[in-house]
C-alpha cells in the first residue's frame, strides 16, 4: 500500500517518538512504539499486497490474486529487489495458463531479480523448461530441468520433472 521509502520514514518517526517517550520516563509507551515499528520493518521486506496475493493463490483464486497484484502501481519503485522477483513470479504463474510468451518474460525476470526460496526458483525454472519444450527448444529445456532438479532439495517437484523428461524423449 505504501511506498518502501514511506515505510522507512514511518519507522524513523516512530523510533524517534519512542526515544522521546523514554526520555520522558514513559517506558511502557516507548517499548510499545518500538514493537509497533517492527510491523513496518516487516512490511518493508514482505510487501502486504504480495502476501495477500499468495493467500489468494493458495485458495486457487487467480482473479483475487491478480486484483491484489494490480494494486501495486509501479513495482520498480514500490518494491525491493526480491519483492519485484516475487511480483514477476506470481504474474508468471497467473499468465502461464493463457499467454506463454508473456509468462516466459515474467519468469525470466523473476529469476533475474532473484527469489528467496530455492523451491520457488525451481518451480520458475520448471515452468520455463515447459515453455521451452513447447517451443521445441530441447537443449534449453533440458538445461532448465537439470537446474530445477538441483534446486528441488525436498523432492516436491520430482514427479513433474520426471514427467517432463519423459515428454522430452518424445520430441
Amino acid at each position: 500500500m505504501f511506498n518502501k521509502n514511506i515505510k522507512l520514514g514511518l519507522v524513523g518517526l516512530i523510533v524517534a517518538f519512542a526515544i522521546y517517550q523514554f526520555t520522558e520516563n514513559n517506558i511502557d509507551n516507548g517499548i510499545f512504539l518500538l514493537l509497533f515499528s517492527t510491523i513496518f520493518i516487516f512490511l518493508y521486506f514482505k510487501n502486504e499486497m504480495i502476501l495477500l496475493a499468495f493467500l489468494k493463490l493458495r485458495k486457487q483464486d487467480m482473479d483475487g490474486a491478480k486484483k491484489w497484484l494490480d494494486k501495486i502501481a509501479n513495482p520498480e519503485t514500490a518494491l525491493i529487489r526480491k519483492q519485484q522477483g516475487y511480483y514477476n513470479y506470481l504474474n508468471g504463474i497467473m499468465v502461464s495458463q493463457t499467454d506463454l510468451k508473456s509468462a516466459e518474460k515474467y519468469f525470466k525476470k523473476a529469476i533475474e531479480l532473484g527469489l528467496s526460496m530455492d523451491q520457488d526458483l525451481a518451480l520458475a525454472k520448471l515452468q520455463l523448461a515447459g515453455i521451452a519444450m513447447t517451443r521445441r527448444r530441447k537443449i534449453e529445456a533440458n538445461k532448465l530441468l537439470t537446474e530445477a532438479k538441483k534446486l528441488d532439495k525436498h523432492g516436491m517437484l520430482k514427479d513433474q520433472i520426471k514427467m517432463m523428461k519423459d515428454q522430452m524423449k518424445k520430441i
